[in-house]
């Protein structure tokens, strides 16, 4: 199906394109002829997910592809764990669809409004130092190239493609279907509770060693930060989720509900941000429960923000957080947003934020109707002093050159991209700055 392009914006509202035309396939084939028909016109083509990315990787200033349609189960083997999805399915549609082979994702992040193939090409994490993120997962991957070929990459058809093609940033091609190793479904036992930051940050490798899943959030001019720990548990272990009262009151009418009439406010005037922030910190307790883990990890936010996440070595987390604290104070910012922290495992991906080293991250966060550019500027100053990654999908000012310093294997992801994508049909603005133009490289 062909449309008119209207505009499209994304859901921070940080990005928007109107494309020349939108197309909605609903096969493999049919996203074959739309690059093959992109190709003929000499026009550029990308695909969109849920527009979750805070950046404009996934704008489409001459035809966009809507892979709504491409959704679902393709193939399953229960006993080994493999599942075959079409790239186009929703992380909340997720739990449904496994349900019946008893499967469920090694690891997520906590949010699950993105599509499967968005997900890993942005490089989407969890939590959890024994975890990498969700492209660590992909054992095979269908897409359609530039040339318009529709490719197989696995551990045995051009399995050296792998370690670029899981995490591809919508460079390589399109993908159509993506096959993850999974495991049987489990129970997380969640801890939730307020703690001293300095105790926190001084500890932070032995709780983030100590545990399958530690995280901790930490509201600017506070002294206490809400750590998150979850503990695995077999899928029969006994469940004890949080009522449905329990639920909206925590998660509904507070953090979403009043933190937005808090936020609306704070825009008005920020000088009552340090006040409502020491307040959160008198109200907030603990709590404990435990539920099949989507139910976990995920939390629901109907707030909208603007994010930058960077990737750090593990160790120089709670000094680059000290330094960010320290920043805030000498700037006399007022910031709304809590900062999250959490590590993840190396993996070899090559332009996974984690190739190679254990990683821990920090996210800053602003609200949308602020201007965020001067906080986030300065603290990415802060985390590439300390050889940082941005997350692909989150906000960064980084370009091709400084990017190369930081991934050992960016000239060879570039040379992947050479191959499957020798005429960079998939381009936008947002590829040209981080990986280059058509002779970026060196």
């Amino acid at each position: 199906m062909t449309a008119t392009g209207a505009t499209w914006r994304n859901w921070s509202r940080t990005e928007q394109v109107r494309p020349l035309r939108v197309e909605r396939p609903d096969s493999a084939e049919a996203v074959q002829r739309a690059v093959q028909a992109a190709a003929a016109s000499g026009l550029r083509v990308k695909p969109v997910g849920s527009g979750h990315s805070f950046t404009g990787i996934a704008l489409a200033p001459d035809v966009q592809l809507d892979l709504a349609d491409l959704s679902g189960v393709v193939d399953a083997d229960a006993a080994t764990g493999r599942v075959t999805l079409r790239a186009g399915t929703a992380l909340h549609g997720l739990p449904a669809l496994l349900a019946p082979y008893g499967l469920a994702l090694a690891n997520m992040g906590d949010i699950d409004r993105q599509t499967l193939a968005g997900a890993t090409s942005t490089g989407t994490h969890g939590t959890g130092f024994g975890f990498g993120g969700l492209a660590t997962q992909i054992v095979a991957a269908k897409l359609v190239t530039g040339t318009g070929e529709i490719i197989t990459v696995s551990e045995t058809e051009r399995s050296e493609l792998l370690p670029a093609v899981r995490l591809g940033l919508g460079a390589l091609g399109v993908l159509v279907e993506v096959t993850l190793q999974l495991v049987p479904r489990y129970v997380l036992d969640a801890v939730e509770r307020p703690e001293p930051l300095a105790e926190v940050l001084d500890g932070w490798e032995e709780r983030v060693r100590g545990a399958d899943h530690f995280e901790f959030y930490w509201h600017p001019h506070t002294e206490l930060a809400m750590t998150k720990t979850n503990t695995r548990l077999p899928g029969d272990a006994e469940r004890r989720p949080l009522g449905r009262f329990s639920r909206w009151l925590d998660d509904e009418l507070v953090a979403n509900g009043l933190f937005r009439a808090a936020c609306a406010v704070g825009t008005a005037a920020p000088a009552v941000i340090p006040a409502f922030a020491r307040l959160v910190d008198k109200l907030q307790s603990g709590r404990e429960f435990s539920d099949f883990s989507p139910s976990v990890f995920v939390t629901n936010r109907t707030v909208r923000f603007r994010e930058m996440e960077y990737a750090i070595p593990l160790a120089e987390v709670p000094e680059a957080l000290r330094e960010v604290r320290a920043l805030i104070e000498r700037k006399g910012w007022r910031i709304s947003f809590p900062i999250e922290v959490r590590a993840a495992a190396a993996d070899d991906n090559w332009l996974s934020t984690a190739y190679g080293r254990e990683s821990g991250y920090i996210a800053v966060h602003r609200y949308f109707r602020e201007d965020q550019r001067e906080y986030f500027a300065a603290v990415e100053d802060l985390m590439r002093a300390r050889g940082g990654r941005p997350h692909w999908g989150k906000m960064h000012t980084q370009t091709a050159e400084t990017l190369r310093e930081v991934y050992p294997r960016f000239d060879d992801f570039l040379a992947v991209r050479d191959e499957l994508d020798p005429e960079r049909r998939f381009q936008n603005p947002y590829l040209d700055r981080v990986l280059g133009g058509v002779h970026a490289r060196v």
